[in-house]
């Protein structure tokens, strides 16, 4: 807009420049016409006073013609004040006031002499080369019994017209540069008023094609120029408001996609990925701002999934389906790909919605092995003492050593069985955290010693070494009983997995947190052992019900395969961790980690 405000005002100033130009140019020229009229009607007055006052001399004598209108010459001048010269009929120079009249050329041909003998009265404006300036000549025919016998002319210098319209263009000129001044500002004020709302209404408009509706422009006045800015401010008002909606119903929508628990990716109709939220990113791996505008073809992690959106595009038919995925981590992920009706000319695509079903796959799994093992578990002692329930009763009771063996193995049987349902029984109550803890303060140092005294008789059967490294006076809030039972599995498995001559050991210590951690404090408790260790393969696995890593020792060591799976969550409820360490042929190490102080 500042280039239209120039453009305006030089637009304005050149016509204002040309007006007083051309206004100067036609006042110059009549002031020379009308100054060289009457200078001219003057020396015809003097012409005609000359005429009458001094007639042509009345001689044949050349030479006295010569000196007497050359001494009428130089009267007239110092009379009059301009150049006199007498011309005979023939153009020759007889005097002059201003030059030798002998060594001027013949004037006959001259312009104002010519007119003259046509018409009596002759005159002529030209550049005089005897004088080097610009002169008004005037001539007039004297004439003697109706035959003219020569001419009389004067001249004049135009240095005073010249000097005169010098003058008049200097003031001329002055006025011009004033008025050329006032013209500018007179035309930069105009320009303003005029460009100023527009350029406002510019800003304005361009402030609004880049989404800022805020702007607004003053609107006072009744003009054109007025109602043009109040329609601009109602539309930027309405476009605001609008544009306020939408983003909000946009943010609203932002946040329910963003904080869904499903994966929603939505794929255009040229294969662009339009929508891809943050569950979307946590089961297919790659940030939303490297999906979006991206071809889905780039997901190249995810092969299948590639093929099931092709077709999906293709063919325009809803799709479900379990689909395992292994990056960014393994997964089974269920698989919704329904295809969005169609809008206007375009087709808009494809939406894919994903569940991670890994952990109900995981806990339907468990479930389908628990309702197994737990079968396998409790027939396998039945069938015992059934068997030998029916022996004894086909005869055997009439053997008497035959009887008690069976009686003895039909007792340890039911032991075993009432193990296993108390140790489900136990476990299902501990999962459903319907045996809530009691907290009491626990002495570390006498609590070990209890339960290292409770196992020393089973440890000396197999000649293992039971020892206790515990700090004095080392406290932390627990419930006893669960604390207790944590020990006796881990201790039990300890002596039951160690080979005779081995050693059994059980520390308790402070962890020191380095100075740049914060926490609360813990203490560590620390089960090791030098027994047959657990591959590596099954250490994951170990906390798992009813997994055995050697299944004919657990059962022969009368274990239900419950235990540690009793431990980890027992860890668990007390706020806890608990992890393993062991080799094969070394040993292995139960380390828990359990909060002094619980909230």
């Amino acid at each position: 807009m500042t280039k239209f405000r120039r453009r305006l005002t030089v637009q304005f100033m050149l016509l204002v420049v040309l007006s007083l130009l051309a206004a100067g140019l036609l006042t110059a020229d009549s002031y020379r016409r009308t100054h060289q009229t009457e200078l001219k009607d003057h020396m015809i007055r003097e012409l005609q006073l000359i005429n009458a006052t001094s007639p042509w001399p009345d001689t044949s004598d050349p030479a006295a013609l010569k000196e007497q209108l050359q001494a009428e010459a130089l009267r007239y001048k110092k009379i009059a004040g301009m150049r006199v010269t007498f011309i005979a009929a023939d153009g020759t120079v007889l005097g002059d006031s201003d030059h030798e009249p002998g060594t001027m050329d013949n004037h006959l041909s001259r312009t104002e002499v010519r007119e003259a003998l046509a018409s009596g009265i002759g005159s002529s404006l030209r550049h005089s080369d005897t004088l080097e300036q610009n002169m008004l000549y005037v001539a007039t025919t004297v004439k003697m019994d109706g035959k003219a016998v020569g001419f009389v002319r004067l001249a004049m210098s135009l240095k005073m017209v010249d000097s005169s319209l010098y003058n008049m263009w200097l003031v001329l000129g002055f006025g011009l540069i004033v008025l050329f001044i006032l013209a500018t500002a007179v035309s930069y004020r105009l320009a303003r008023l005029i460009t100023r709302p527009l350029e406002r209404m510019t800003t304005a408009a361009k402030r609004m094609a880049n989404m800022d509706y805020a702007i607004r422009v003053p609107e006072d006045g009744r003009d054109e120029i007025s109602e043009l800015a109040r329609a601009l401010n109602l539309m930027a008002k309405n476009l605001q408001e609008q544009m306020d909606q939408i983003r909000q119903n946009g943010a609203r929508l932002q946040n329910v996609v963003d904080n869904m628990t499903s994966g929603v990716v939505m794929i255009g109709h040229d294969g662009v990925v339009t929508l891809y939220n943050r569950e979307a990113e946590k089961l297919l791996g790659g940030a939303a701002k490297e999906r979006l505008g991206r071809p889905f073809t780039e997901i190249r992690q995810h092969i299948e999934l590639v093929e099931l959106i092709r077709e999906a595009l293709e063919f325009r038919i809803p799709h479900q389906q379990e689909l395992p995925v292994y990056y960014p981590e393994e997964r089974q992920l269920q698989l919704n790909l329904v295809p969005m009706p169609a809008s206007g000319e375009e087709d808009p695509g494809v939406l894919l919605v994903m569940q991670d079903v890994t952990a109900i796959r995981r806990l339907e799994k468990m479930r389908s092995e628990f309702v197994a093992n737990v079968s396998h578990e409790l027939k396998t002692p039945i069938a015992a003492v059934k068997g030998f329930t029916e022996t004894l009763l086909s005869g055997a009771m009439n053997d008497p050593g035959t009887a008690r063996s069976f009686l003895t193995i039909i007792h340890d049987e039911s032991e075993r069985l009432n193990r296993l349902i108390g140790d489900i029984l136990e476990l299902s109550k501990i999962e459903s955290r319907r045996a809530p803890l009691q907290y009491s303060p626990v002495d570390l140092g006498v609590f070990l010693s209890r339960m290292k005294e409770l196992f020393a008789p089973e440890a000396a059967k197999k000649n293992i070494a039971l020892e206790l490294d515990a700090a004095d006076g080392l406290f932390l809030e627990a419930d006893e009983d669960r604390l207790g039972q944590i020990l006796l599995n881990l201790l039990q498995n300890g002596i039951n997995y160690t080979p005779e001559g081995g050693r059994v050991k059980v520390q308790a210590e402070m962890i020191e947190l380095p100075a740049w951690e914060e926490g609360d404090e813990r203490v560590r408790i620390t089960v090791s052992d030098t027994g047959i260790g657990i591959p590596k393969k099954d250490i994951p696995r170990i906390f798992e019900r009813f997994y055995r890593v050697d299944k004919d020792r657990s059962r022969d060591s009368g274990g239900t395969g419950l235990g540690l799976s009793i431990v980890k969550h027992l860890v668990e409820l007390h706020n806890g961790t608990i992890r393993v360490e062991s080799t094969v042929g070394v040993g292995t190490k139960f380390i828990l980690e359990l909060p002094v102080i619980h909230p």
